[in-house]
């Protein structure tokens, strides 16, 4: 039989590899994806995968050529590799309608965001904030593949419970969160999301994670502003031909 060549590219990860562990392939700071191909684009048309919201995981898997665990990603990481994915598939240009005007971003133009290299150089995924309000300590972390599957598995069953509510906020802390005051117990990091973590407090340890999480620079520049705007991974992103 024939020995066919399939083409594979390397994507530098946003967090460098510093937050896994040494013996982890992922420390090397990048990771081995391959082009798309039939099999793939049968993932992406998959409707069980769709239905269950499960379809780009599968295909980020299925394209990873690299032997990790990839419930190890970190979602910074993991969004590299979406982007990557996205070029190999289907080009480099995304075209998508922001604000009535019609866009063109060059996906190869985007950089992983810059990192305070001195936070992440320990190895540890254990990071700490004094709640500016309150002025109580935490230490969180950043979460993984793996947390945010464990996430959604929670919010689910509380929707289940209760229909009208929507914990999403208040879950995603309990698990970012590893202690409050040095109090690493599970019970009193859920006591204190739910009756003391102030809102300002939550959207100021938010926004925080946020600035200093290794991740992709996902923003643009709409035409004829000078204000970026965050790039709207819509249904066109890994489906090109939707709708036509």
């Amino acid at each position: 039989m024939a020995e066919f060549k399939l083409p594979t590219e390397v994507v530098e990860l946003p967090s460098k590899g510093y937050l896994y562990p040494k013996d982890s392939p992922l420390a090397e700071g990048k990771i081995e994806i391959k082009y798309m191909t039939a099999k793939e684009e049968d993932i992406l048309t998959n409707s069980s995968y769709i239905q269950k919201g499960t379809v780009l995981d599968k295909l980020f898997q299925s394209l990873i050529v690299s032997k990790i665990n990839y419930d190890d990603l970190l979602i910074g990481d993991k969004n590299a590799i979406m982007i990557a994915a996205r070029v190999l598939g289907y080009g480099k240009d995304y075209t998508f309608t922001y604000e009535g005007v019609e866009e063109t971003v060059d996906l190869t133009e985007i950089e992983n965001k810059e990192i305070d290299e001195e936070l992440f150089k320990n190895g540890k995924n254990e990071f700490s904030f004094t709640l500016p309000h309150s002025g109580n300590e935490v230490t969180f972390k950043l979460l993984t593949h793996g947390d945010e599957t464990k996430i959604q598995r929670e919010i689910d069953g509380l929707k289940k419970l209760d229909k009208n509510s929507d914990p999403s906020l208040t879950t995603r802390l309990k698990h970012m969160i590893l202690s409050v005051e040095g109090d690493s117990e599970k019970k009193s990091i859920r006591e204190f999301v739910d009756r003391y973590l102030l809102a300002r407090d939550a959207r100021a340890l938010r926004e925080h994670i946020k600035s200093m999480s290794p991740d992709v620079d996902l923003t643009f520049f709409p035409s004829g502003s000078e204000t970026a705007r965050t790039i709207p991974i819509g249904v066109g992103f890994f489906w090109p031909d939707f709708g036509k």
